[in-house]
């Protein structure tokens, strides 16, 4: 039975693509109920590394703005880091040069130049980005959503129109998959070890030539080590060839992680899709169903511009 009330929403998915939206929407004077599978600190995002940067994620034009849109806010909310889990850090981008980065980038991030050879050994990019703690900002996020008024529920949906709600805002990631449904989106397994830091303020991403990735994020709770993409691969638990084959990638750039007490091992699935799909349809009863999935590793750094875009498409004006 569908809500009496207009102006009610249900968003579908609890990470933080679907926290933000859900958010956005409340504080625009909606009324929304936030439908989740699991609790938020077992997402998904929960796992990310939550690095900002537009990294492969299309359509570029369209994830560039919403990007940018993220970055205000958060640079915003790093002025209370210890409440959202946002702050600004420095870290290298490597193999990356400046003559291969847009305009957009050297006008909008003051202080982005090529690093040097003691900040990195090969062609990098010395910058200060957002780095989000998702342990602090995911239920920061459910809390903001409920000083708006929305509401939280661990609920399971098996099809979209079952959401009894006026408008209905999809943002299931990997289980659009079957929700939709829709066979292009697809996992990309990532792997994480998180290690005592051993004194690392800065955070690193490195391709080596063999193309595997190395990157590690100084974090609250410790130093997270990374990591890994395998396309198609379901597999939720840790490899331990694969820890112990990034600890040394990452040890190889900072000697002093070798000696690292492992604290923890992580494992995601990137709900990757060719193109974030976000727009707005009616579902056959003349309900309005909003689609707003398949960022892939992008969640974090587009989630903002994403969820002011999927509200105004569902309705929600400024």
């Amino acid at each position: 039975m569908v809500s009496d009330s207009g102006d009610e929403v249900i968003v579908v998915g609890g990470g933080v693509i679907g926290l933000t939206t859900a958010v956005v929407l409340a504080e625009r004077g909606r009324r929304v109920r936030l439908w989740t599978r699991d609790p938020v600190e077992r997402t998904t995002s929960a796992v990310a590394g939550a690095l900002w940067w537009p990294y492969r994620i299309e359509p570029v034009a369209r994830a560039r703005a919403w990007a940018l849109r993220s970055l205000d806010v958060y640079e915003e909310l790093a002025g209370r880091p210890g409440v959202t889990g946002v702050r600004m850090v420095e870290g290298v981008l490597g193999e990356t040069g400046l003559d291969e980065v847009d305009g957009w980038a050297t006008a909008r991030l003051p202080g982005l130049r090529a690093s040097t050879p003691a900040e990195y050994a090969g062609t990098g990019l010395w910058a200060r980005l957002p780095l989000i703690d998702m342990s602090t900002h995911l239920p920061w996020l459910r809390e903001r959503l409920r000083a708006a008024g929305g509401t939280v529920e661990d609920r399971t949906v098996s099809a979209l129109p079952d959401a009894d709600a006026a408008v209905v805002v999809n943002c299931t990631g990997l289980g659009a998959r079957a929700l939709v449904p829709d066979g292009s989106v697809r996992p990309v397994r990532g792997q994480l070890v998180v290690v005592t830091n051993p004194g690392i303020h800065t955070w690193l991403v490195s391709t080596a030539a063999s193309g595997a990735m190395a990157y590690f994020f100084p974090q609250p709770g410790g130093l997270v080590l990374g990591g890994t993409a395998e396309e198609d691969a379901w597999s939720r638990t840790p490899d331990p060839a694969v820890a112990d084959a990034i600890v040394r990638r990452c040890a190889a750039l900072r000697p002093e992680i070798a000696g690292a007490r492992v604290l923890e091992h992580r494992v995601g699935l990137r709900p990757a899709r060719d193109s974030v799909r976000l727009e707005r349809l009616r579902l056959p009863d003349g309900r309005v169903l909003v689609h707003n999935y398949g960022h892939g590793g992008g969640g974090v750094t587009v989630a903002w511009g994403c969820a002011e875009e999927a509200a105004g498409l569902a309705g929600a004006g400024r």
